[in-house]
């Protein structure tokens, strides 16, 4: 007699941008179909339901990659029970160290068969919309720094000191005297010039995006909630929110904190006790933020300005102290968000 549980089966998904190896297993293993199938819904579709036979997709999996969350949404429209994998640790658990899409998707359904299968958080489309907002700011604030980095070096190079009236550099009174100065050459002024008008125009750019930033996020609870603590502005807190998504997420502070990339690792053995530095594993776009909020709490909170004095007291470098500062400050913000009563972006 055949049970209800041998009516199941298990689909792994290797997806690209031209094709998704497609593998359906059933529960003891046995390959059902391995195929290359073109990108397109009703063709993966329609292969699925040719191939499971009438049987119940119980799970089915997708490794994250570009596009894979949009397309992971897609197959749930479908009533399908898709996750998304992580390719890290999926990688990892693979017996050999060949490669190929039709050992990826058989791997992927052998998960989920098993109960192995390595899940990774889905974003809402809302919270994928809102972090490429914030990406992009941070795309321009790369280029602004690339700029002023040219200009610095040419200054240099024409060993060009600043009038010392003008103050420091990057003030307008600075950014007027290098708009007039006649110290250049006839090429190299119209390069500095190109320089000046792209850091105008980034500067634009930037300002635009934050203020998009400040319109998306004006009816979000949570993000208001971050901004009432002092040292913690408008784009710390909707990089937060867009990178991070739903605090309760997460089972506890120090979970949070691992996926912030702030906490120590662990690198001991034996007899030896040692820590390697900070995860590298970990949402790197978050440490660089929490890093410079950390370096604002300690300025403007007492709390978090006693723990950093007494780290460099104790010879410990001005950036690893702000990096426990972050690290304890994440913990604690863990337990003070998730209580937030709406964790849904705002329309």
């Amino acid at each position: 007699m055949v049970s209800i549980a041998d009516w199941r089966c298990f689909v792994g998904f290797d997806y690209h941008n031209c094709f998704v190896q497609v593998c359906v297993l059933d529960p003891s293993g046995e390959v059902l179909g391995n195929e290359q199938i073109a990108n397109d819904l009703r063709s993966i579709r329609n292969y699925v339901e040719d191939t499971r036979d009438g049987r119940l997709v119980q799970e089915a999996a997708v490794e994250t990659c570009g596009g894979a969350s949009r397309f992971v949404e897609q197959l749930r429209e479908l009533d399908y029970p898709v996750g998304l994998a992580h390719a890290g640790i999926c990688s990892k658990m693979k017996q050999s160290p060949d490669k190929s899409d039709f050992a990826d998707a058989h791997l992927l359904a052998d998960l989920c068969r098993v109960g192995y299968l390595p899940r990774v958080w889905l974003p809402p489309k809302d919270i994928r919309d809102l972090r490429r907002l914030g990406r992009y700011r941070q795309q321009l604030v790369e280029q602004r720094r690339n700029v002023k980095l040219r200009i610095r070096a040419m200054l240099r190079e024409e060993r060009i000191p600043a009038p010392a009236e003008v103050g420091n550099a990057w003030t307008k009174a600075w950014l007027a005297w290098l708009k007039s100065t006649e110290s250049l050459n006839d090429h190299s002024r119209w390069v500095m010039d190109q320089h000046l008008e792209d850091l105008e125009r980034l500067i634009r750019k930037v300002r635009e995006v934050e203020q998009r930033m400040e319109k998306a996020t004006a009816d979000d609870p949570l993000v208001q909630k971050l901004r009432k603590t002092k040292g913690v502005g408008l784009v710390t807190a909707v990089v937060m929110r867009a990178e991070i998504g739903s605090f309760d997420r997460f089972s506890c502070g120090k979970q949070l904190a691992r996926y912030c990339a702030v906490t120590p690792k662990n690198a001991s053995s034996g007899r030896r006790q040692a820590d390697g530095g900070l995860v590298k594993a970990g949402n790197l776009t978050l440490r660089t933020m929490l890093i410079e909020a950390a370096h604002r709490l300690a300025r403007y909170q007492p709390k978090w300005k006693q723990m950093k004095e007494h780290l460099t007291k104790r010879g410990k470098p001005a950036s690893v102290a702000a990096a426990a500062v972050a690290n304890r400050w994440v913990r604690k913000l863990f337990w003070e968000m998730r209580e937030a009563p709406d964790q849904s972006v705002a329309a």
